[in-house]
């Protein structure tokens, strides 16, 4: 697979660590900085690479794929767009955007034109807290009571931003993460000593609708660095503590409450080191972000991710400046699939997480549809059609009763299942209904019919306008009207003469009637 062709804007203080990454991964082709001092530099470090003052330079290069903006929060509203504008996959640094009005237009810009939008929210990625959190869904800390996290430091003071929009995004990205739930309402005190209007310490108190409680307390006028996250469970409680090292940046507490004659009495027992891979957060998060672009899966920090992190922040920011007065969010539990407002999908369905469905579409009652398929526009589904993981239907396609998808099915644009072999319109014969199964892996073109009652197998591949009215081998390459085979198809998409791939060196196993 080629190497997706990325532009890092803005090389400075962090972004100078994304040029670094990105270039060790073989993907950076682009580096843009509006400081001509930090440019000379980046040329000199990449000699191979395409170096700009004007980031619209690297939007104008059709080759580019996706845009890394590493720039100050002010412009990320304005560069973001103009990237998803350009027809770029973006990533963006926290925030997403500094409103949440900016949020959403860039979150309906990417859904519209399907791009993808990934927010830099590091930690998400970082070996030891994808570890807390799969203790945190296996219930090996029970019953989560309280989380808090301290991000301190003595500097970098920022003159653009408080510290809670500095530093809190980080720690309220896991918090989210952990509870899986909007807070119900934002309290946030702190302290402007340096200057008028910044705050230099800040902390911020979250209530959830499940009962758990959370804060974040952050300054850069520490004496000392710290972040850590602690997360208290009814059964165990858990530390992620960046600044130790490996071996002890996750720790496990299996401390208990003993009642003794209505007392509380603590049980302490010797902390567990939880063993964590050793793997740079950054890099890791470098590779979802390419590995979202070359699937075209959405990311775990989407913009569905960034704007829920962006409505506690102006929360915060709310309460801040109205001396800690509590500020209610009023937000519904986040999905874990998206539906475009102009869709509807019946009460009885059943959709995966990472699902995506377009605009003008329509579920109906009793279907299936797995995790992570992208629905098109003006899509039908249903009754009780069962579509599997990663499946991929273009526009205007439906999928009626009796047709089965399994996972990785594409349909392209306009192609037509029926479920009736003779319809008239004025006789009703659903209880003729004859089942038609798409297997694994198969790729349907635009405009075909598939006449009720056969089978695709898995891996063929049904050209443009063909009419297929019997069952296809699995790899079978089938065109025409009615359909006849005239070659075998690899898994990667290739031609082939027999069941030898000469792309990928694929064997596979070929049928004969």
């Amino acid at each position: 697979m080629n190497q997706t062709s990325v532009a890092v804007i803005g090389a400075g203080y962090w972004g100078r660590n994304l040029v670094r990454v990105y270039a060790e991964l073989g993907c950076l082709s682009w580096i843009c900085d509006s400081s001509a001092e930090i440019l000379a530099e980046c040329r000199r470090q990449h000699p191979s690479v395409s170096c700009s003052r004007d980031y619209r330079a690297a939007l104008a290069d059709v080759n580019l794929q996706a845009v890394v903006l590493a720039v100050p929060a002010e412009c990320h509203a304005v560069q973001a767009r103009d990237a998803l504008l350009a027809d770029k996959d973006v990533f963006v640094e926290k925030p997403l955007a500094l409103t949440v009005e900016d949020a959403l237009e860039l979150k309906q810009l990417a859904e519209e034109r399907g791009l993808i939008l990934m927010v830099g929210h590091l930690l998400q990625y970082h070996p030891a807290f994808v570890r807390l959190k799969e203790l945190v869904r296996e219930g090996e800390l029970g019953r989560i009571r309280y989380i808090y996290s301290n991000r301190l430091s003595f500097g970098k003071i920022r003159r653009e931003e408080d510290i809670m929009w500095s530093f809190a995004p980080h720690d309220i990205s896991m918090i989210l993460a952990l509870t899986n739930e909007a807070p119900e309402s934002i309290m946030a005190t702190g302290g402007n000593y340096l200057h008028e209007h910044i705050a230099d310490v800040t902390t911020t108190h979250m209530d959830f609708a499940s009962g758990i409680r959370a804060h974040v307390f952050v300054s850069w006028l520490h004496p000392f660095k710290e972040q850590k996250l602690v997360v208290v469970g009814d059964r165990n409680m858990a530390v992620f503590q960046d600044t130790e090292p490996w071996g002890r940046k996750l720790l496990l507490y299996p401390h208990n409450i003993n009642w003794h004659d209505g007392v509380p009495v603590p049980d302490k027992h010797e902390a567990e080191a939880v063993e964590v891979e050793q793997v740079e957060p950054l890099r890791a998060e470098c590779e979802h972000f390419l590995e979202s672009v070359r699937s075209r899966h959405q990311p775990v920090t989407d913009a569905d991710e960034g704007l829920a992190v962006l409505r506690v922040l102006r929360a915060g920011q709310e309460s801040l400046l109205a001396g800690g007065r509590r500020v209610s969010l009023n937000a519904e539990p986040r999905r874990p699939y998206f539906v475009h407002e102009s869709s509807y999908v019946d009460e009885g369905v059943e959709i995966g997480g990472g699902t995506r469905i377009w605009h003008f579409s329509h579920v109906i009652k009793g279907s299936r549809i797995g995790s992570n398929c992208n629905i098109g526009q003006n899509v039908v589904i249903g009754p009780d059609a069962v579509i599997g993981n990663g499946c991929k239907i273009q526009n205007n396609v439906s999928v009626y009763k009796g047709v089965t998808l399994e996972d990785n099915v594409f349909c392209g644009p306009s192609m037509v299942f029926t479920n009736v072999y003779n319809p008239r319109a004025e006789i009703a014969r659903m209880e003729e209904l004859r089942p038609t199964l798409v297997r694994e892996g198969a790729s349907i073109g635009a405009n075909v019919t598939i006449v009720c009652g056969v089978t695709i197998g898995r891996y063929a591949f049904i050209g443009a306008g063909a009419v297929v009215n019997k069952d296809v081998p699995d790899h079978a390459l089938m065109v025409g009207n009615p359909a006849r085979q005239i070659g075998w198809m690899c898994k990667c998409g290739v031609k082939c003469r027999d069941s030898n791939c000469s792309i990928c060196g694929c064997q596979f196993e070929v049928s004969c009637d």
